[in-house]
This record gives structure tokens, sequence and C-alpha cells, in this order.
């Protein structure tokens, strides 16, 4: 078999004409040649895996799951199952989605009567949590054609800077259930342009995908 690869017309080839460059490179531009090479094909997997979707599943008493993109899991706050978020190149909070646990208390009657009157406490609990925290709305959402639940949206600052806040109170579809979650979501407000009130966090952006592939079971 000819050792040629490469046909005459086509010339030598890439490899061929850099070996003289290389062979006087030094021995610390070799080494720097190299690590930007190792550098950028880190880059490029981290872009690959940026646009993949993750996903995150959890077991126990209430077991949930849901996918995310362009979210990177963080360390849960005390009493969170888990957390994902993004950050802006100066480190400062972008978006933030975690789920903790639900604990309803007794009750009578329907839970659409129960969820409103644990808000209230529920609220307290937020302004107590937050600096500057204030209400926008409450009331019932659906999150998909399969979950409903009651959310609270708000105000707050968080590390210092001004975000859009959504909880939405979510329990499974069960008879008189007492145990669900709270998907607890934050966006800076200049993190997207068709977002300008705490409501319609979770609606556009990299929160929707979290929010509305949310599952129980």
């Amino acid at each position: 078999m000819s050792r040629r690869l490469m046909k005459r017309e086509y010339g030598p080839s890439l490899v061929r004409l850099a070996a003289p460059h290389w062979q006087r490179a030094s021995r610390l531009m070799r080494a720097a040649i190299v690590l930007g090479g190792v550098a950028l094909l880190a880059a490029l997997v981290a872009a690959a895996l940026t646009l993949e979707n993750a996903s995150y599943s959890h077991g126990g008493r209430v077991p949930f799951s849901f996918e995310y993109r362009g979210l990177y899991r963080a360390a849960p706050e005390r009493g969170e199952f888990v957390r994902v978020r993004s950050r802006w190149p100066d480190g400062s909070l972008k978006f933030s989605y975690a789920v903790g646990p639900l604990a309803l208390p007794p009750y009578g009657g329907e839970l659409n009567g129960e969820l409103p009157l644990f808000a209230a406490g529920f609220i307290r609990s937020l302004s107590r949590h937050y600096a500057g925290f204030a209400l926008r709305a409450e009331g019932k959402t659906r999150i998909s054609t399969k979950l409903t639940g009651y959310e609270v949206a708000f105000f707050a600052n968080v590390e210092g800077r001004r975000m859009y806040g959504r909880d939405v109170l979510l329990t499974p579809a069960e008879a008189h259930p007492r145990a669900g979650v709270v998907v607890t979501m934050l966006t800076s407000p200049k993190a997207s342009a068709q977002v300008d009130s705490p409501l319609e966090v979770g609606d556009t952006g990299v929160l929707v995908r979290p929010l509305k592939s949310f599952a129980f079971g």
C-alpha cells in the first residue's frame, strides 16, 4: 500500500506545515499550546453538556422528578431536597430553582380550602426568611395538565440584590394529602426581558423546563 495519504495536488498536510514551527518552539510554548488545547476541549464539552437535558429524581415519602437545562447543581439550603441555579459572570445570582418538603397540618374539608389558610402562615415565614420581602400575589395556579398548586409571588433581596420570587405549593393527586413539596424559584429582574413580574417567574426562560416537567412518582 502506498504511504502517500494525500494527493500531491492537495499540498502538504496541516501537521506537516506545523511540524517545523513545533520543533522550533520552546518547551514553555509547547506546554502553553497543549494546555490551551485541553482548555478548549473542556469548554466544548461543557457547552455540549449545557445543551443537554439533565434530570433529578427523589425518592422517599413523596417521590418526584424534574428535568433542567442551563442550570447547575448547588448545595441545598437547610431543609431542601435539591437546588439548581445559574449565576451572572460577576457571580451574582441569576436563576434558582429549589424543592423542599411541604407538611400540612391536620385539616377537615377540601385541599382547596386548606391551602389558602396554610399560605397565611407560610407567607409570614417568607417575610422572616427574606430581607425586603414584599408580597405580590397568591392563589391557585396550574403547573401542567395534570398538576395544580398554590402559588405565592413576591419581591425579595437575595445575596444583596433585588429578585423576583415565586413559591409553588404542590401535593400529589390523592385524597386528603398532607405531604407535598414547595418549589422555590428566584429570577433576577435582568435575566429575561419577558419576565417583569414575580408572577411570570417560571413561565419563560430556563425555569420553565424544571417547573413544567415536575412530576410526582
